[in-house]
């Protein structure tokens, strides 16, 4: 035990295969003697193994994305469902793998289940990559002995679930962008430009016009306190991050705000929606009863105020409720949802149901995404015209009078 539980280091090997033709590889352990008896029992005769040096400034590779775990479920249920073994398609899939972090963690698993472990014991150690949802489908799949079938229903999940993160994102993205680079325009005409403009009007000898006074004073304030305000706005955003990381009271907040805000809180409540009905079908697929599924739907909401609202509805499942009422009493389910919830428990086809809610929600966020870049593009032209424009005609509108004078 305490041999399985110490830490493995990736090694390099030399050595010749059953043929005598020489081979070269990277393989996980624990030591390089258990290394080579590896190799001896996969018919390599090794020459030499030497443990792989740590790269410069303490990295092995770059973050591992959800993104990458997505495609590495894609990928792996596409080689098992064209008959690959499982040990296999982890050497296909992780072998050369473009980033060195997502290799050495899929090496880990591979090394994990030829030791005997199940799949989803093995994905269980790594829980900030693989959470309940994705081990307790793997353990479904194993169990019901149809591992490649469940691979397909979580990679297909993963897809649609990053594909609905990427749109909330592009959603935000582009407004906070432009501020930025608005600030950021503006800072430097303020610091470097403006005082240009003041040199020359030193010498006109006339009052300036109150815009273009305004103007001044404010680049007199960031010439002098440039380090204050861009410390000011850095500090500002770095103690809202790390608020938000770890105060679950501040991130409810948060998301009840995000939810009221105006056209931006259409788009989070769709998604949620379009979480809680891809999940829990997901979750239908594996034969998980509701009442176990609705922890795992609860952290997929990705809303905190739907993550409370699901876990009391899975107190009143578990008493006998049905889901259709529960959701109701809530307040917080559209009304077409909850009708599409009763006919599918009164048929029997409550996850085909599920489904089609979630594709309907999850093409209305990106109906609403593509709306919402529409109108957000002349509002940012209007923004940028106004700010940067400002300051531009609050420096020539001296120069203007002295045209009218003359």
């Amino acid at each position: 035990m305490a041999e399985k539980e110490k830490k493995q280091d990736t090694f390099l090997w030399e050595g010749t295969n059953k043929q005598g033709k020489r081979v070269k590889g990277e393989m996980p352990g624990a030591g390089d003697a258990l290394v080579k008896a590896a190799l001896r029992r996969q018919g390599i005769t090794p020459l030499k193994v030497k443990k792989k040096p740590k790269a410069l400034f303490g990295g092995g590779g770059k973050k591992i994305t959800p993104g990458e775990i997505a495609i590495f479920a894609r990928q792996m249920a596409t080689m098992m469902s064209s008959g690959v073994p499982l040990i296999q398609a982890f050497d296909i899939v992780g072998r050369g793998h473009e980033n060195p972090s997502m290799e050495k963690l899929i090496m880990d698993i591979k090394s994990e289940v030829e030791g005997g472990a199940a799949l989803g014991d093995a994905l269980a150690k790594h829980p900030f990559y693989f959470d309940d949802l994705f081990v307790n489908l793997v353990n479904a799949g194993e169990a019901s002995g149809a591992l490649e079938t469940m691979l397909d229903k979580i990679a297909t999940y993963k897809e649609k679930s990053e594909s609905l993160k990427g749109k909330i994102k592009k959603a935000l993205f582009y407004p906070i962008a432009v501020v930025v680079v608005a600030f950021i325009v503006s800072a430097i005409l303020l610091i470097f430009v403006v005082p240009q403009f003041q040199e020359l009007f030193n010498g006109f000898g006339a009052e300036l016009p109150a815009f273009t006074q305004m103007v001044i004073n404010l680049s007199v304030v960031f010439q002098e306190w440039w380090w204050a305000i861009f410390g000011g706005v850095g500090g500002v955003v770095y103690v809202f991050m790390e608020t938000k990381k770890r105060s679950r009271k501040f991130r409810e907040i948060l998301d009840r705000i995000a939810l009221r805000f105006p056209v931006f809180g259409d788009i989070v409540f769709k998604a949620a929606i379009a979480r809680f009905a891809r999940t829990l079908a997901t979750m239908f697929a594996a034969g998980v009863p509701m009442v176990d599924a609705m922890t795992s739907v609860a952290g997929a909401t990705g809303n905190i105020v739907y993550e409370k609202a699901t876990l009391a509805m899975k107190d009143e499942v578990a008493s006998g409720q049905q889901l259709q009422f529960v959701m109701r009493e809530t307040q917080l389910f559209p009304n077409m949802m909850i009708q599409m919830v009763a006919i599918g428990e009164e048929s029997g086809a409550l996850e085909d149901m599920l489904g089609k809610v979630a594709d309907f929600y999850e093409e209305e966020v990106d109906n609403a995404v593509d709306a919402l870049s529409s109108l957000m593009e002349p509002m940012i032209m209007a923004f940028l015209g106004v700010v940067v424009g400002g300051l531009v005609v609050a420096m020539y509108l001296p120069i203007f009078k002295m045209g009218e004078v003359v």
